[in-house]
């Protein structure tokens, strides 16, 4: 019997699903990057800024230098000056892109760029510190020894942002800028220079692995986004050469790849480490007497091939018994990543 009124849920529905298909609209318009991208005139802008002659060398030694001054004198402002006028991105951008469009002569021309770039860098920084040794090791170089879970997303993020902002028409230049200073590649090659300097091999070599990963990680992000934005591949008519390419290309990315993947998951097991201790210390240790001291001294000391430490050292302000130590070491087992770690408690020995 049909009435007068329609109370079905199908016109409720209806309104329902417009507003689904409006809001993903809304949505895909919201995130789309491939308008406005120039595919002719972004290729041609990455493979200029590949090559390192001429004016574009000089420009690299004297940001070199005033980077070197920066960090010599541990000031901030100076080291991100240095950041600015660097021309390091091509060959790295120039790797990423020739990688996805499967480019031989890009990824031919930037790896040659990108050796001899750092070759210069790292030549140069020699240098001056040979002429201008430190006095004492500011915490500026001090920092760029070493790799951490920071440094992948800065590097990887920045590089998307940086390989997005160069494939639009007009090329938006505070994103250049700002991936130059947020991703650091000039204060590591400083620091690959003061490690030849004095000898110092271990500085050297954490300094050139912490530039190769950052640069990795650029590189790797330009690839996803050309990727994404479906740039035209290089197709070759000998079939022989495009298999060869497809391998080289294939290898050459594996290769770059691998020491990238084995940092970010070290880098992810220590930041995990060092967030459950400070967890552990908070916890367990800020309770104790002279509680908050004792958190703000202790030493975490990660080693990835054997056990861990962590460090308490109460200097004489609050004695620290053996049942307490003994308990200390019980909860460390509440903590997945802290299981074989050794708690070392110093105690100040009575005369």
């Amino acid at each position: 019997m049909e009435t007068k009124f329609d109370f079905s849920d199908k016109p409720q529905d209806a309104i329902k699903k417009q507003g689904l298909r409006f809001y993903l609209v809304y949505l895909r318009q919201l995130f789309d990057i491939s308008k406005g991208t120039d595919y002719a005139a972004t290729l041609e802008a990455v493979r200029q800024d590949i090559p390192f002659r001429g004016a574009t060398a000089w420009v690299l030694i004297c940001s070199i230098f005033i980077a070197c001054i920066g960090l010599n004198t541990d000031a901030t402002a100076v080291v991100i000056g240095a950041m600015l006028i660097a021309p390091l991105m091509g060959p790295v951008l120039g790797l990423g892109v020739g990688l996805a469009i499967n480019d031989l002569d890009m990824i031919k021309s930037a790896t040659q760029n990108f050796v001899i770039m750092v070759s210069l860098s790292a030549f140069t920084a020699t240098i001056f510190f040979l002429f201008f040794p430190l006095q004492q090791e500011s915490s500026e170089l001090l920092a760029r020894t070493q790799p951490d879970i920071r440094d992948v997303f800065i590097a990887f993020f920045g590089g998307a942002a940086l390989a997005i902002a160069r494939t639009k028409k007009e090329a938006i230049a505070s994103v250049i800028f700002g991936v130059a200073i947020a991703t650091a590649l000039m204060p590591p090659l400083c620091t690959i220079g003061y490690g030849i300097a004095v000898g110092n091999v271990s500085y050297a070599l954490g300094a050139l692995y912490l530039f190769f990963i950052n640069a990795t990680f650029i590189a790797f992000a330009s690839f996803v986004v050309v990727k994404l934005l479906r740039f035209p591949m290089i197709h070759y008519a000998d079939s022989k050469r495009r298999r060869f390419v497809v391998r080289v290309v294939s290898f050459f990315a594996l290769l770059v790849m691998i020491p990238a993947g084995v940092t970010f998951v070290n880098a992810l097991g220590e930041n995990t480490f060092r967030k459950q201790a400070n967890a552990y210390l908070n916890t367990h240790v800020s309770i104790l007497p002279y509680g908050d001291y004792l958190v703000s001294s202790a030493e975490i000391r990660y080693n990835r091939k054997s056990d861990s430490q962590l460090l308490l050292n109460p200097l004489g302000l609050v004695q620290i018994d053996t049942t307490t130590v003994r308990v200390l070491e019980q909860k460390l087992a509440n903590y997945d990543k802290l299981g074989n770690v050794k708690l070392t408690v110093f105690t100040e020995e009575k005369e």
